[in-house]
């Protein structure tokens, strides 16, 4: 049984990351070629930062990211906290409503982010591009927030907040000194989240960036004609960039765990 559970396991990662594999194998390759290795190479790795067109998109995905990640995390532990205080039943149908973006398919999303803005872009006289790319992502970033945010409310003592109080706290103090550090693993997760899915999106983006292209709507302009290789570079260097974070939080996390004896 324990054989033909790692078997299983092991057909599962190779399904998950042997298309990152070669992807990442075919960015060192000579040629553009998808199908034939001919050689080892960097050049695709220096054409990518010399191409103009995908470096401002690059930076326009993380100025769209680092703010809508950073703005939806305030927002999400603030709606957090308000609904953990709510009774039960208000609680339930604020949480339903609050997933429905979740759950929402994000063409219905896009488009009906698109129809305000126009409303409002027409009475109030502004363009689409960095505003509408932002709040547009801070719509379906905040409900992953507070998804990762609630449970640890619900692992948390009920009385901590009082009980800092009690000692002397005042309200804002007793919130950080007391609550913000049992729930900060869900903050810092909701972030993480946040920022990937804001870096990762297209749908939405498409159609409320107007003529502000961020890197998945540049990635799709140039695969509609012919897969770079400097695509491949590109997803290369953010697969080792996500990996990185991901197991420094855990590496961090582990740490945290260990000091306050929850682990070994």
């Amino acid at each position: 049984m324990k054989k033909l559970s790692k078997l299983y396991l092991a057909l599962v990662m190779l399904f998950l990351y042997a298309p990152i594999f070669v992807l990442i194998v075919f960015s060192f390759n000579t040629t553009k070629s998808h199908t034939i290795l001919s050689g080892f190479t960097f050049d695709w790795y220096i054409r990518l930062f010399n191409n103009r067109l995908i470096m401002s998109s690059l930076l326009n995905t993380i100025i769209v990211a680092v703010a809508a990640s950073v703005c939806s995390t305030i927002l999400g532990t603030a709606a957090a906290i308000g609904i953990n205080n709510m009774k039960k039943l208000p609680r339930t149908v604020v949480m339903n409503v609050t997933n429905m973006p979740i759950i929402n398919p994000e063409i219905v999303t896009g488009v009906s982010l698109m129809l305000l803005f126009v409303f409002f872009a027409a009475r109030m006289h502004f363009e689409f591009g960095y505003v509408t790319l932002i709040l547009a992502h801070i719509t379906f970033d905040v409900p992953y927030v507070i998804l990762n945010i609630m449970p640890k409310f619900r692992q948390m003592d009920p009385n901590l907040y009082e009980a800092a109080q009690d000692l002397g706290c005042g309200p804002v103090s007793a919130f950080f000194k007391a609550v913000l550090p049992e729930i900060m693993p869900g903050v810092v997760s909701g972030f993480l989240m946040a920022f990937t899915f804001s870096l990762d999106d297209f749908v939405v983006s498409y159609f409320t960036s107007g003529t502000t292209q961020t890197l998945p709507i540049t990635i799709y302009s140039m695969t509609r004609r012919k897969i770079s290789p400097e695509i491949n570079a590109l997803s290369t260097i953010i697969f080792i960039v996500v990996v990185v974070v991901i197991v420094t939080k855990n590496l961090i996390e582990r740490r945290n765990l260990r000091r306050r004896g929850v682990i070994k």
